[in-house]
């Protein structure tokens, strides 16, 4: 398995990134234990948590993906040789029964580290990061940005000063950020030169064949400051493995169930989806493959999560790792990237 620079840091990390969402939710303790298992084996060696998983949220099922994590990592002893990554929610998702509504300031930012490290049974994270900010802007879909004169958002400053102290404590080696924008993430760059605090080493943000906003002002911002991609959402939701095409809905499948998770479900997202099958098909691949693996080139990329709720998904996911697209491939996803997202009047 490939490995690559977290960061400006001495760590490296596979090319994929086991994510974790699903565990507690979809599934089992001893199905996520499998998965951990099978992906170790092959050479992953980067493991993507959340104090709020799993996904969707609920008061019944908060904290145990990382539970389950912890359980594991306590059978298989050998810490040291994994990266754990957890991060710290933001305020709104309806999660008031996580210490009354989360913060992201210094008070809830120890509390919900002390409450993963307990689950996780570690003493430390190798990655912490903010889930999302604090503030108005736009992430999770939302297109436009739309100021708010009056919010109540805690300032960045409060925030990085708070993961500072928890790197002096040791309890985390480094910190990084999700759902944020050039501007956050700069801002949180500004701030960490200014003060001597740690700079922020990624940012997990969403990246697929659907959604690549990322390539618009962040791609820079990656490349420049040594801020890597670590990319969520790469199957766009499951809808580039192809199994909701023509109106499919498979009884277990996410979106079947979950009807919330809408953002990659409309006529333009279809039609692309489409074209990217046959592509695929044209190519000996499967759409999830071809999708992943291009996700996989991206030079500002420094991992790509990705996640399964069966074992033979997690198999066809992680192969994607040694798939190398031709260029001409690469020149074909290019022109359908133009045609779908830019579509001519």
């Amino acid at each position: 398995m490939q490995q690559r620079q977290l960061g400006r840091t001495d760590l490296q990390v596979s090319l994929i990134c086991l994510g974790t969402m699903t565990w507690g939710e979809q599934n089992t303790e001893a199905e996520a234990h499998e998965q951990l298992d099978y992906a170790t084996a092959q050479g992953i060696n980067f493991i993507d948590a959340a104090e709020m998983y799993p996904v969707p949220p609920r008061e019944e099922t908060q904290g145990l993906t990382e539970t389950y994590l912890g359980s594991w990592l306590a059978r298989r002893g050998r810490r040291d040789d994994l990266v754990i990554a957890s991060k710290v929610a933001g305020p709104g998702n309806g999660l008031t029964y996580l210490r009354g509504g989360p913060r992201l300031t210094r008070d809830h930012i120890q509390r919900a580290l002390e409450d993963s490290l307990r689950r996780l049974q570690t003493d430390y994270l190798d990655l912490y990061q903010v889930h999302w900010p604090d503030r108005n802007t736009n992430f999770f879909g939302r297109l436009g940005y739309h100021h708010a004169d009056r919010e109540q958002a805690t300032p960045i400053e409060e925030t990085l000063e708070a993961l500072n102290d928890l790197v002096r404590q040791g309890k985390v080696r480094h910190i990084g950020l999700s759902n944020e924008t050039p501007w956050g993430t700069m801002r949180y760059l500004q701030l960490a030169e200014q003060r001597g605090w740690p700079r922020p080493v990624s940012i997990q943000n969403p990246y697929n064949l659907l959604n690549r906003s990322f390539e618009v002002g962040l791609a820079e911002v990656a490349h420049r400051e040594q801020v890597g991609l670590l990319a969520y959402s790469p199957l766009a939701f499951g809808v580039l493995s192809g199994k909701y095409l023509n109106g499919q809905r498979p009884p277990a499948a996410r979106l079947t169930r979950y009807q919330r998770f809408s953002r990659y479900s409309n006529p333009q997202a279809d039609a692309a989806t489409a074209a990217y099958q046959a592509l695929a098909d044209a190519n000996g691949l499967s759409l999830a493959q071809l999708a992943l693996a291009y996700v996989n080139s991206r030079p500002f990329l420094t991992s790509n999560i990705i996640g399964a709720t069966t074992l033979v998904q997690l198999q066809e996911n992680i192969a994607s790792a040694w798939v190398t697209l031709p260029e001409a491939v690469l020149e074909a996803i290019e022109d359908l990237h133009a045609r779908y997202t830019y579509p001519c009047p």
